[in-house]
């Protein structure tokens, strides 16, 4: 019997919620799908999904958390598309955002840039 399976969302822990919604919805486009509460288990879940898909970034924020999550050297990157990269770098530069320079493969492949979200967490912005 084969079962069906698809991508459901992304996990990334945040410190100020409202702070890195923000972030998503007015630099990256990202729209609130839902948002779960649990005050007795002291978190939030927020969901955010890009128009016209199905996929989510889940925020989660612990209520109790003081000190900045730690990284790590294990997690690479979120990756999104753009149709005008290099337009759009440029929004996200005069918005105040932390981007690096507009790079490409040494194949000659897809051109491509990074920005971080307000915990330091890294998304990749391809050409489409």
């Amino acid at each position: 019997m084969k079962t069906k399976m698809k991508f459901l969302h992304t996990c990334i822990r945040v410190m100020d919620l409202e702070k890195s919604v923000d972030f998503y919805k007015n630099n990256l486009g990202f729209v609130e799908s839902r948002k779960k509460d649990f005050p007795e288990d002291k978190f939030t879940l927020q969901y955010l999904k890009l128009p016209e898909t199905d996929y989510e970034l889940e925020l989660t924020y612990n209520y109790d958390k003081e000190e900045p999550y730690e990284l790590g050297d294990g997690y690479g990157h979120i990756a999104i598309s753009n149709s005008d990269i290099k337009s759009f770098r440029e929004e996200l530069l005069e918005k105040g955002c932390d981007v690096t320079d507009l790079k490409g493969l040494s194949d000659g492949g897809s051109k491509y840039f990074f920005v971080k979200d307000p915990d330091g967490y890294k998304i990749e912005v391809i050409q489409e």
